[in-house]
């Protein structure tokens, strides 16, 4: 008795905790929970470009899985809570890279698997003009030239977890042959899917009164130039082209691709923006291979400019060139063997997509998680509701 007396008595002792305080614990359990749920299972993306329609349109929310191939620890952990990498309220970063840890990522459900829709971090972004924080620093050098940009522009640089997100398709895996033939994609000498709302843009001979009209909804909106007769150029789905060739009036339709060995100026340079030894282009490009950890390759004048930013940049290795011989470390080297897995990604709109044709591979530590479904988009006409809650999967076919 003595004992629950005094008990009783403790209870009545304690002090009740203020309101204000009350609320901070709340908000503090849910920041946290917040975190562990973004850092480890799911994450919640826009797309913010065209470079996905139409599988993908502009202001689609959807939710990225992180376990679908292994939640990434975080490799700089002195940050905000629940942003990427901007200050909401004052500007400028959200973290510090004072503390920078080493890759890992725990097991998933699976790996990357071929024509996956993937978000990662934007290889190029490890140079950052704040003014355009999701463009090429690299492209607007190679057009300006480097002095000219950072005269210009505010430059900054960025660990890989703080890069600017990036959705595309897995197109190529580890140790895969990489070729594009006049816009057709080829993998290890295979021709890959199309998918139905691929878009590319088509060359549309008509009669002359032949008038569009409105055939095509928001989602599958075109774009043309030129007049009927000399041939319009159309951006559109791939499953609008028969459409658009049984509609009276059109006489033919063809993939309007820039023709093997034209390169144009530097801003349409494709990776390794070299055209002096690699006269490729968005339409007619490769072959290359994708590397793959564990491979080895003999380096060789061609394949040091594909591979140098990848030996140089990715792994971290004191990597320089002279009179056609690598060195690393300064001791002369004749081969090398990857140590992380690598992808190829691009765009299913493949006429305005920034993607792997222009910068190259995604290494597996710059990989976010997989596109899982849509829980909302909206567009010009107001919410799409044809899109809600629909597995990617769903809305690719």
């Amino acid at each position: 008795m003595r004992l629950a007396f005094w008990r009783k008595k403790d209870k009545e002792n304690k002090k009740k905790k203020p309101v204000w305080r009350e609320w901070l614990d709340a908000a503090l359990f849910a920041i946290v929970a917040a975190t562990i749920i973004r850092t480890f299972l799911i994450e919640a993306y826009t797309i913010p470009s065209g470079s996905m329609e139409g599988t993908m349109l502009v202001n689609d929310y959807l939710f990225v899985s992180k376990v679908a191939y292994g939640p990434r620890m975080p490799m700089t952990p002195l940050a905000l809570p629940l942003v990427h990498n901007t200050n909401p309220i004052i500007g400028g970063k959200s973290y510090t890279d004072a503390v920078q840890w080493k890759y890992r990522r725990l097991p998933g459900f699976g790996d990357v698997e071929r024509y996956d829709v993937v978000v990662f971090n934007f290889p190029n972004n490890d140079t950052t003009i704040l003014e355009d924080p999701a463009a090429d620093y690299y492209q607007y050098a190679r057009i300006l030239g480097r002095d000219a940009v950072n005269a210009r522009y505010t430059v900054t640089t960025r660990p890989v977890d703080k890069k600017e997100n990036y959705i595309k398709r897995c197109i190529g895996l580890p140790g895969d042959k990489i070729e594009i033939r006049d816009a057709a994609v080829f993998v290890n000498d295979q021709p890959a899917p199309v998918f139905a709302h691929q878009r590319l843009d088509y060359i549309v001979q008509a009669e002359p009164n032949f008038v569009l009209g409105q055939a095509f909804s928001e989602e599958n909106d075109v774009l043309y130039k030129g007049n009927s007769t000399q041939g319009m150029v159309f951006e559109m789905e791939h499953e609008e082209v028969a459409k658009i060739k049984n509609m009276p009036g059109v006489r033919n339709i063809i993939p309007a691709v820039e023709p093997k060995d034209h390169v144009g100026d530097p801003a349409s340079w494709t990776y390794p923006q070299r055209p002096d030894v690699f006269r490729w282009n968005q339409d007619n490009y490769g072959a290359l291979i994708v590397p793959a950890k564990g491979s080895t390759i003999a380096l060789t004048p061609e394949n040091i400019i594909l591979y140098e930013r990848v030996i140089r940049v990715y792994e971290q290795n004191n990597f320089s060139t002279r009179d056609g011989k690598a060195y690393i470390d300064g001791q002369e080297v004749q081969s090398y063997t990857f140590k992380m897995n690598y992808y190829w990604m691009m765009g299913d709109n493949r006429h305005n997509s920034l993607d792997s044709r222009f910068w190259g591979f995604v290494p597996e530590d710059h990989v976010v998680g997989k596109a899982s479904f849509v829980w909302l988009s909206y567009g010009k006409g107001g919410i799409r509701w044809s899109r809600l809650f629909r597995g990617v999967k769903t809305l690719e076919q």
